[in-house]
């Protein structure tokens, strides 16, 4: 699914609350659901620019690549992480920053220090936090105590940074986006959380396909399903992953068994059998001839078969490429513009 500002007032009894000036409140980057179609649409172009501007080789503009020279950005990482750190780092190199990996064996951070100490300290001396938490709770609680941008680097409920980097892979793909149908094959989780939201902004059809018991979150649907009437696009739910394949353009899915469930992978595995994407699946459900394959990675053989992972179908190493690049719309975005997306 950290902070504070000089001028807050302490109000202290058994249990103590901060009240921040509402001016002096910085914006956060929690979810896609926060973020208009327009401002999704600003994230994303910003992306492809940053791509375009490195793969050309040529230098970033010194007010660019000096934006956050001398400041820290801070990455709280809970879980461990392959692209989200080198994205991060990355992205913050680029604009000048100074990245500071804070792992939890790092710091103090659940062990001697409570979320809110740490989240007064850490933003006081940074200029932003990247947060890869547990519970989207602890993501709440960094934007609710932190005097500067708390970006979710994920958390059990949202990825958005996954989502915007998946949106940039399918526009470099497709070009036009309205009226393409995304199926999900897979675990509700938090990157699907995002992503279908982020789809149904561009006009993307959605079609969800869980195994019985892995219900899609009822609350998020609902705004989902609102989003999509909006803009024109469909979002419908099945636990048949021949329905939800039919006439894709895009199949994605994701691990089945997230961090911290491995106790129950055995059980997890049953449970999915038959959602395991490959060409005879596809074929059966009558997707698209062209379709393309998607997923955040790392990636596991139950999931997708070596034939599709490793096909000229698979854009899963572009669609991880386009992490950094979502990473600089985010700082850009967030950090550098306060913000203001538009």
């Amino acid at each position: 699914m950290l902070r504070l500002a000089a001028s807050s007032s302490l109000k202290f009894s058994r249990s103590f609350s901060m009240t921040v000036p509402a001016s002096s409140s910085p914006r956060h980057l929690v979810s896609m659901l926060e973020l208009s179609n327009t401002e999704l649409k600003s994230l994303v172009d910003r992306a492809l620019h940053f791509k375009t501007q490195i793969k050309s080789g040529e230098k970033a503009p010194k007010e660019v690549s000096e934006a956050l020279l001398g400041k820290l950005v801070a990455l709280i990482f809970s879980k461990r992480s392959t692209r989200t750190r080198i994205s991060t780092e990355g992205a913050a190199v680029y604009f000048g920053g100074h990245p500071m990996f804070l792992g939890k064996d790092d710091i103090q951070l659940g062990v001697n220090e409570s979320f809110y100490d740490t989240t007064r300290v850490v933003s006081s001396m940074t200029s932003c936090i990247f947060a890869r938490v547990n519970s989207h709770s602890e993501i709440q609680e960094l934007c609710k105590h932190s005097s500067v941008p708390i970006i979710n680097a994920l958390c059990d409920k949202f990825h958005p940074l996954q989502a915007i980097a998946d949106l940039v892979t399918i526009k470099e793909t497709y070009g036009d986006l309205k009226g393409l149908k995304l199926a999900w094959i897979g675990d509700s989780n938090n990157v699907i959380n995002d992503l279908a939201v982020a789809a149904l902004r561009f006009g993307i059809n959605v079609s969800v396909a869980t195994p019985t018991g892995a219900d899609f979150d009822t609350s998020i649907a609902e705004q989902a399903s609102k989003i999509g009437q909006e803009n024109g696009a469909a979002f419908t739910l099945t636990h048949n992953p021949l329905e939800a394949a039919h006439e894709a353009d895009i199949l994605v899915t994701d691990t089945f068994v997230s961090m911290g469930q491995e106790a129950e992978a055995l059980q997890k595995l049953q449970q999915f059998a038959g959602f395991q994407i490959t060409n005879e699946l596809a074929k059966k459900a009558g997707a698209k001839p062209d379709w393309k394959f998607m997923h955040c990675l790392p990636r596991h053989h139950e999931e997708v078969d070596d034939e599709v992972f490793y096909s000229d179908r698979s854009i899963v190493f572009q669609e991880a490429e386009n992490r950094l690049y979502a990473a600089l719309a985010a700082i850009e975005g967030f950090v550098i513009n306060k913000g203001k997306l538009e």
